[in-house]
């Protein structure tokens, strides 16, 4: 293979979405765990993710292409979700949904992580959703509608309530999560 002939090989839509997938792995990852509450869950969204996305790699502006697969990991995972729905109605036990107490092994813990995802997994799928993308991922309040599909004041509303609902159930929600309102934000 001629020198000119690897460039080639290694230029185009295939390796720009090698390149963007090396690049944004951890952090989708990261998204989808704290959307799903389980690793392996959120390393397959991802992937089935992005499988959805190849095939419109090429169509797909570089300055939109992260936006364009948030969005389908955030569809993605409501599908996902829809599914998993009901196969907990045909499970034989019920998970362990004991309330998780901090013992103190400090912020950052890889225990307190877990049990922020637990907690965020208790709330609805549009809840957990916005606020993953407004406080976890940092978006704007119009970035996280846009990525849902849905206008401000819903984002604002759903973050409103489900901040509320994480706070009077847990301590572990207020050393991750603001404490005003997200209206006042």
């Amino acid at each position: 293979m001629q020198p000119s002939d690897r460039r080639a090989a290694h230029s185009g839509p295939e390796s720009d979405f090698t390149r963007f997938v090396a690049a944004r792995w951890r952090a989708l990852t990261h998204t989808a765990y704290l959307l799903t509450g389980d690793f392996h869950e959120a390393e397959d969204l991802v992937q089935v993710t992005l499988a959805k996305v190849y095939p419109h790699w090429q169509r797909l502006e570089p300055e939109r292409a992260e936006h364009y697969v948030r969005r389908a990991l955030v569809n993605t995972n409501r599908s996902r979700h829809r599914r998993r729905r009901i196969s907990h109605l045909l499970l034989p036990s019920l998970p362990d949904t004991r309330p998780i107490h901090d013992d103190g092994t400090g912020i950052g813990s890889v225990d307190v992580y877990d049990a922020l995802a637990r907690e965020l997994a208790d709330l609805p799928e549009r809840q957990r959703a916005v606020v993953v993308l407004r406080y976890c991922e940092d978006l704007s309040a119009e970035e996280v509608a846009d990525l849902l599909g849905c206008s401000v004041g819903t984002v604002k509303s759903q973050a409103s309530r489900a901040l509320a609902k994480l706070r009077s159930r847990s301590t572990l929600a207020c050393h991750y999560l603001p404490s005003r309102p997200a209206e006042a934000r």
